[in-house]
């Protein structure tokens, strides 16, 4: 199964059931994406301003302008990375505010919509998603150029500053959401101004023309999927273009900053490409070999390089890919998911650098990591692929979004103390509890486009094989060597690790492929007599002809787990923490108390612990109660003293999932805990 190149099934073919993830995606529907866009309109009160509608409108006004023949003067020329009204002062209708990849979140909204619409028809979403639409559109230039804020600062400046404003970055998004539009309502409104955006760009940069990369990586994965949807080889050619030009000497960003250096009077920089690590342009793609940088941007590029392995059977840069798996997995993964070590940069740091209370594991760079992930599986049938997807989903992703759908995580530390957050400028970066919003708010509407395309990471499939990732209760339509079939899975992974794949109409020859959960301790597969089946690489492949009634069931335990880091973390020696089949568990100061670094647990206890049920934000969540010690504090302790064995009183510590976190009010969290005998 080296070269399995497999792809993910229309979203209308599969149906999510499962009790806890139909929770999650409703609440997308009912809660999220109304409250996103009221805050695009600037209507939450006590949010950040988005500016997202403002701009648009701001820019269609300028684009009619244009078109009328008049001479557009912009209001404000700048260069800064944000603009805001100055202090005091209305906001000039016509100015562009926000930073300058703005446009990139209601183009995320957009494509968390079409998902939604694919799922189940709503007529009142589609018509506030087409306002949506209709403004973008009204925002585009003559020539295809659309982003409002070189429209609104000077559009002579566009593509001047690659590295930094984002253009590209904002059409990867606006062709992400245009797919979606199109394969959820048929229309090509959006799909048509993502191409002559697209079209707009290959103008200007492509062999024999202009070099240049995205400064923000997401166009890569954005133009393959454009070619897969359209078929035109100029959007799969401009994407390895765009790969195979960055990090190569003379360096593009080099070369466009000495541009506006000389234009300064200054003195140019030297152009060699090893100074861009942070931007992932500190060397040829196919070279790399350690994760670096800021996190999301690293995500998307091994996204879009991994489409491009797949889609043209680049062996050099799948080895690059692979490469990049392994320092991510191997050196710089957090137990929950997330990637990004510091908020200097929102970047990896060095390997086995993977803080608790400091560390900044950015929600999109959890959803990057499974979009990688789920990259991989498509390209190899791999186990490890999607155990790292499941947990990025199951933990990281879903604890950027608060239970009532209007809060939400930028950053997800694995340890909190509150008083320390607001008082500790080392900690400025980490919140006790979720926002309303964000001023740059990537990581809200990411939530709902990623959440929202489910069905696409827990099945995919080749002409004869269906493999299935995610044991997530739905049921799904797949065909096979021509054949069609309906199967259901059943599975609750809130409950336990049994799994049923019931066929339920059709027939059709070939292979379905279940995963082998890293998490579980045993289970074996029970399948037709008239089927076969082999174990590789963490897969079950059970090849047979299906037909109505043929079941596979597999009972996959799920014991607690205590898990330890390598002892090659510094941050994590001497703790321990819990885990549950997908679910990574933290103490939460609204079961525990207050100083909870007081907390004590024996590894070996981890069998002991007790599985409940416990509702929080109205969802129902599997908690552990796990038997600990608590050590006494006596009111007299000096700050130094002769060692002795602390005193301490038994206690029952109760987890709940890493996700679930901060929707019962704000206090003190922890993943890891320290380890008594």
């Amino acid at each position: 199964m080296s070269n399995l190149h497999s792809r993910p099934l229309p979203l209308e073919q599969v149906q999510v059931t499962d009790a806890f993830w139909r929770h999650e995606t409703e609440l997308i529907r009912q809660a999220v994406i109304p409250y996103q866009w009221e805050a695009l309109n600037d209507r939450v009160p006590g949010a950040a301003p988005s500016w997202w509608v403002h701009n648009m409108k701001a820019a269609a006004r300028a684009v009619a302008a244009k078109k009328a023949g008049g001479a557009y003067v912009p209001r404000h020329r700048s260069d800064s990375i944000v603009t805001q009204p100055p202090e005091g002062t209305a906001p000039d209708p016509d100015a562009f505010y926000g930073w300058v990849f703005q446009d990139s979140d209601g183009y995320k909204w957009i494509e968390a919509v079409a998902y939604q619409l694919m799922i189940r028809p709503d007529a009142a979403l589609r018509a506030r998603a087409q306002q949506a639409v209709d403004m973008i559109c009204a925002a585009q230039e003559e020539d295809g150029y659309l982003d409002t804020f070189y429209t609104l600062t000077g559009r002579e400046r566009a593509f001047t500053c690659l590295k930094d404003h984002h253009e590209l970055y904002c059409f990867g998004h606006l062709t992400e959401a245009a797919v979606a539009w199109h394969q959820a309502t048929g229309q090509d409104d959006l799909l048509n101004a993502a191409r002559r955006f697209g079209d707009c760009i290959a103008r200007r940069f492509g062999p024999g023309r202009e070099r240049g990369c995205p400064g923000h990586e997401i166009a890569e994965m954005a133009l393959i999927r454009l070619y897969e949807e359209t078929g035109e080889e100029k959007w799969r050619h401009l994407a390895d273009f765009f790969l195979d030009v960055r990090g190569v000497d003379p360096s593009t960003f080099a070369l466009e900053e000495n541009a506006r250096r000389q234009a300064q009077g200054q003195a140019p920089l030297p152009v060699t490409a090893e100074r861009y690590a942070y931007y992932q342009a500190h060397m040829p793609v196919r070279d790399m070999r350690e994760a670096t940088g800021h996190a999301v941007r690293q995500m998307y590029l091994c996204s879009g390089m991994a489409d491009a392995a797949r889609i043209n059977g680049d062996a050099e840069m799948r080895r690059a890919c692979e490469a990049l798996w392994r320092s991510v997995v191997d050196e710089k993964l957090y137990i929950t998911g997330g990637v990004g070590a510091t908020h200097v940069g929102e970047a990896f740091s060095r390997p086995y650098d993977l803080p608790s209370d400091t560390a900044y594991s950015e929600t999109c760079a959890a959803i990057g990591l499974a979009f990688y992930a789920r990259r991989m599986l498509q390209l190899e049938l791999r186990g490890e692929y999607a155990d790292v997807m499941e947990r990025a989903l199951y933990n990281t992703v879903l604890a950027g979004m608060a239970q009532d759908g209007e809060h939400f995580f930028y950053v997800n530390p694995l340890e909190v103390d509150p008083a320390a957050c607001e008082t500790d400028t080392r900690l400025s970066h980490v919140k006790a509890e979720r926002q309303r919003w964000f001023g740059c708010a990537c990581c809200p509407p990411n939530i709902a486009r990623i959440v929202s395309s489910l069905g696409q990471y827990i099945f995919t499939q080749t002409e004869d094989m269906l493999c299935v990732h995610l044991f997530i209760g739905s049921t799904v339509r797949a065909r096979l060597n021509g054949g069609e079939l309906t199967l259901r899975l059943d599975a609750d992974l809130t409950r336990d690790g049994k799994v049923t794949l019931t066929v339920l109409r059709g027939e059709a020859e070939g292979a379905i492929a279940l995963r082998i959960p890293g998490w579980s301790a045993g289970g074996g597969f029970q399948y037709p007599k008239t089927a076969q089946a082999r174990e590789e690489n963490g897969y079950c492949l059970i090849r047979g002809v299906w037909q109505p009634g043929d079941t596979i069931q597999a009972d996959f335990a799920m014991p607690v787990q205590a898990v330890t880091a390598s002892p090659r973390v510094r941050e994590t020696m001497g703790q321990v923490c819990f885990a549950r089949g997908p679910w990574v568990y933290c103490a939460e100061e609204a079961d525990n108390g207050k100083d909870m670094h007081l907390l004590r647990v024996c590894p070996g206890e981890a069998a002991n612990a007790q599985i409940i049920k416990k509702e929080i934000g109205g969802l129902t969540v599997p908690a552990l109660c796990v038997p600990g010690k608590r050590v006494r504090v006596p009111a007299d302790a000096p700050l130094y003293a002769p060692w002795a064995p602390p005193a301490s009183e038994d206690a029952v510590i109760t987890l709940v999932p890493y996700f679930a976190w901060n929707n019962r009010g704000k206090g003190e969290m922890r993943v890891w805990l320290p380890v008594t005998r």
